[in-house]
């Protein structure tokens, strides 16, 4: 029985909810006929194979179940029916049903082993709230299957990677499919070569925003995942941190960590207002280590930080000049604060449009700053000439990957009364049942420079005693 050896750890690994995506010609959907058929033929099994639309049984999986029991020699063992297929000694069935006509009486199907979604890119949390608890055999799974569409879909945004809690999450694509005729292959060059976003979509498995209004590409970030290595540059220079202070009691902390043009590491937590010292010693600890510059929001709840900063170097170091060498430097960013370089011009200097013309504030300027260098990093790794001192790389091993690429690539470009570009506000962002992105906002402010943050403090540094 041939399967992909590339998906076997991801099917042997013990999991409640097994999510596999990415783009086409990977082998998705009949690896995981493979499996079913397997299993069936050594347990006894009820599958409830499920999928959006299913106006006709040749529109499920059973068409696909078919062929993969041909190719494996096993048409005697299995009573291949209209509606169903059973296996004649474990007494194995498969059932199909299109979720958007038949959801009630998905909800009352009784003892399924295996809920298998297909195509499950459409899939809604009311959808999911019905399917789920459907599930409820002991040692029950869910498989879910699909191509990404769009960054904000559910399926994209709900499953996380989480092994500990029962869900293994694994991308794959045509490149790790073993079985991939020739022709296909030279069909998808020829896309690539043709149109390299559309590319991405169908043969990377890069889902799509939901309009051109977003600030951030999410192919422009997919370009930037390792791009330091892909590029062959070494990614030195300063380390820094940007910290995104939480401001309910729902929201949480977040902090990225970069080295040089390098995204290394992102953490978020849950932690109050008034946990505010402790959460600045977590952060005040990451830089410590690597000597990094800590940028923080100095709005709201976050205006504190600066104090919390100046406490902790003074207690660890002490006072004065000297001491002054040793301490962590931070700085405090603004995000409502004017645009530095305000007659300066922005972009095309021809186009003759000031930086104070263009940006509402310091926050829009930052977010642009950034997209222009994910756009330089996208057209650098599709072989186009390059400024090195203008790109982005994120380690393909940073934490929270899929969090971070889909917080960046949400937030909208959005005009105030005078007609200049800001970033789509929170509020707006709640409105779109969009939670707070803030890892986003953390890693725009970890690619500062020192003073680089308008409408700051300033770096901190100790007053000086004059000597008597």
């Amino acid at each position: 029985m041939k399967l992909n050896p590339a998906l076997k750890t991801f099917w042997r690994t013990k999991a409640d909810t097994r999510v596999l995506k990415g783009g086409r010609a990977s082998s998705k959907t009949w690896d995981t006929a493979g499996v079913a058929v397997f299993l069936s033929s050594q347990y006894k099994l009820k599958f409830l194979c499920m999928r959006q639309f299913q106006n006709k049984i040749q529109e499920s999986v059973y068409s696909i179940l078919v062929l993969q029991i041909e190719r494996f020699g096993m048409q005697d063992e299995f009573e291949i029916l209209k509606t169903s297929i059973v296996h004649k000694v474990t007494g194995s069935s498969f059932h199909f049903y299109g979720i958007h006509r038949n959801i009630t009486e998905i909800k009352g199907f009784e003892g399924a082993d295996i809920g298998w979604i297909e195509e499950a890119e459409g899939l809604t949390k009311e959808q999911w709230s019905v399917i789920e608890p459907t599930l409820r055999k002991e040692g029950a799974q869910a498989w879910i299957i699909y191509n990404p569409k769009f960054v904000s879909d559910y399926v994209e945004t709900n499953f996380k990677h989480d092994p500990e809690n029962g869900v293994i999450v694994r991308h794959i694509n045509y490149n790790e499919n073993q079985f991939l005729s020739d022709t296909m292959r030279r069909k998808i060059q020829r896309m690539k070569d043709a149109d390299l976003e559309e590319y991405g979509h169908i043969y990377l498995g890069i889902p799509l925003t939901d309009d051109d209004r977003v600030i951030i590409k999410l192919s422009w970030i997919e370009a930037a995942i390792d791009a330091h290595i892909k590029l062959g540059i070494d990614p030195t220079g300063k380390s820094r941190i940007g910290y995104d202070v939480a401001d309910s009691g729902q929201d949480k902390n977040a902090i990225v960590e970069t080295k040089g043009f390098l995204t290394i590491g992102a953490q978020e937590w849950k932690g109050g207002e008034d946990e505010l010292q402790e959460s600045c010693k977590r952060v005040y600890n990451a830089a410590s280590i690597n000597g990094a510059l800590i940028t923080y929001d100095s709005i709201g709840v976050g205006a504190g930080s600066g104090s919390n900063f100046k406490a902790i170097n003074i207690a660890k170091y002490g006072e004065g000049r000297h001491a002054a060498k040793q301490h962590t430097k931070y700085q405090g960013f603004n995000a409502g604060s004017a645009v530095k370089k305000p007659d300066a011009y922005y972009g095309d200097p021809s186009d003759k449009i000031k930086n104070k013309d263009h940006f509402s504030n310091s926050k829009a300027q930052e977010w642009w700053r950034v997209a222009d260098m994910f756009r330089e990093t996208y057209n650098a790794v599709n072989g186009k000439e390059y400024d090195a001192d203008k790109l982005i790389s994120i380690s393909k091993d940073c934490s929270h990957l899929d969090q971070l690429k889909r917080e960046l690539s949400t937030p909208r470009r959005d005009f105030d009364t005078g007609g200049k570009v800001k970033v789509e506000s929170k509020k707006d962002l709640d409105k779109r049942d969009v939670k707070s992105p803030n890892l986003a906002d953390a890693f725009i402010m970890a690619y500062m420079n020192e003073v680089e943050a308008s409408g700051q403090s300033g770096v901190y540094v100790p007053t000086r005693k004059r000597s008597r």
